[in-house]
């Protein structure tokens, strides 16, 4: 992890990551089940699988960025940002 300036850049670069990849995998993030069904899933059937594995790899960096950060005093933004505009 970069440092206290980058967090922000860092997650915004992550979360794109993880939006691909769930899309590629079918995986819908607004689902908590969904996410959690991914990083608990049987990895030994994934070996052919390099989209679901990169998914899963990237869904662990982001709970360990965001581990440190709230350790740090800081507050993470949710992977999934509103994008309804404000009225």
């Amino acid at each position: 992890m970069g440092g206290f300036e980058h967090y922000d850049r860092e997650l915004r670069e992550l979360d794109h990551e993880i939006q691909r990849y769930a899309a590629i995998c079918g995986v819908n993030l607004a689902n908590r089940h969904e996410i959690d069904a991914c990083l608990a899933d049987d990895h030994l059937s994934w070996t052919k699988d390099r989209a679901r594995e990169s998914l899963c790899g990237l869904l662990i960096l982001r709970i360990k960025l965001e581990a440190e950060m709230i350790e740090l005093g800081f507050s993470p933004a949710p992977l999934l940002r509103s994008s309804v505009a404000p009225e």
